[in-house]
């Protein structure tokens, strides 16, 4: 049986790792700083996380939703406290598409309308509803086509007010920070006005927070460096470094009833413990503070590259762009440097997003490595 041609593939073969380092099967060293799309927060084989998830193994792995798991009432604590986002109530699930589908659903049931107000370049997912809130037409097939959706450009809260008016909005999903699309942002004052008029008119608020969340901006969600409120939080990627997991937080406008959600794997035993120890690296490691000053230490360094026209994002999830197309440089830097970056829709732009454990030699390795490789394709 073959495997499915999903992606073009690289000639490496990753076979351990450890914090912002992977191994292949030659024995070479790469300095990971793409974190698998942003997935490894806490730094690849974290020994507080392995321990935990191998003691968990050893009593029990998943059992179905219908019983008590008490681990479940302990990372929803645990989450709300770390995240300042303690009234919410907490939904998981098992992926970052997956999240955002139970919160269109969560609009849908709660507005009894359908359609959406997404953005240019969003990037949702790739199931029924998710994908088709992704600004990528190659990705969305004709069924989920069918549904009912309006895209707009970043930072025009004119164009969002005018379609909210119209009364048949579910809801408006937005990433605070995008990952897929290229690094783009919408404005402070955009989100706050944003946020008033879904309130306005009675249209929920749902912030992708998939790729930004976890304190990879440098605050737990990217969304409270604009002091707004969401009605439903999206969490995935980070949150439980490489196993999957995801979930939503709802705010208290939400009325949970038997059936209104489920999931068959969504909040698993082991799930919750990996879960856990991802939030117990991040508190007591204080990543978000290490976020803060390794942000500052590569928006310094980064200036020694007069080939880069501009630096985009916030925290460790940032793009640098080029007047070229990238995809010479980053193989070169993966196969030659041994660095793993990641590219996005915006095909001159090279995305950053190491584990949040990254050191400041990390980010001087990088730098030498991108003269080095942007002389040599000279």
């Amino acid at each position: 049986m073959n495997l499915f041609d999903v992606y073009p593939l690289y000639n490496v073969t990753p076979v351990k790792a450890l914090d912002c380092k992977i191994y292949d099967d030659k024995g070479i060293e790469y300095l990971d700083l793409y974190s698998g799309h942003g997935v490894i927060s806490i730094g690849h084989s974290h020994p507080e996380y392995n321990a935990k998830l191998k003691a968990q193994l050893d009593q029990l792995s998943f059992y179905s939703n219908a019983i008590q798991n008490p681990l479940q009432v302990q990372l929803a604590d645990k989450l709300g406290k770390l995240s300042n986002c303690e009234e919410y109530s907490l939904f998981l699930c098992s992926s970052g598409a997956e999240a955002n589908e139970n919160a269109l659903k969560m609009a849908s049931f709660h507005t009894n309308k359908s359609r959406v107000i997404s953005f240019k370049n969003a990037f949702h997912g790739r199931t029924s509803a998710a994908v088709a809130t992704t600004d990528n037409p190659k990705i969305v097939a004709p069924m989920n086509a069918q549904q009912a959706v309006t895209f707009l450009p970043l930072n025009d809260i004119d164009l969002v007010e005018a379609e909210l008016k119209k009364g048949d909005v579910a809801c408006v999903i937005i990433e605070p920070i995008q990952g897929v699309g290229g690094l783009d942002m919408g404005t402070t004052a955009f989100f706050q006005d944003l946020e008033k008029i879904c309130d306005q008119y009675d249209v929920v608020l749902i912030l992708d927070e998939v790729q930004s969340g976890y304190g990879r901006s440098g605050k737990f969600f990217a969304h409270q460096h604009h002091g707004i409120k969401p009605d439903i939080i999206c969490m995935a990627k980070g949150m439980g470094n490489g196993f999957p997991i995801g979930g939503i937080l709802t705010s208290p406008k939400f009325k949970a009833s038997h059936g209104l959600l489920g999931t068959t794997f969504g909040g698993s035993h082991l799930a919750c413990a990996a879960g856990i120890a991802v939030l117990e690296a991040i508190e007591n490691e204080k990543l978000m503070d290490n976020v803060a000053v390794i942000e500052k230490y590569f928006f310094e360094q980064i200036k020694q590259i007069p080939e880069i026209i501009k630096v985009k994002g916030r925290g460790l999830m940032l793009g640098v762009e080029f007047d070229f197309e990238v995809g010479p440089l980053r193989k070169k830097m993966i196969m030659e440097k041994h660095i793993f970056t990641g590219s996005s829709s915006n095909k001159n732009l090279l995305r950053i997003l190491p584990p949040l454990t990254v050191k400041k030699e990390n980010i001087d390795q990088f730098i030498i490595a991108l003269k080095e490789a942007l002389a040599e394709l000279k």
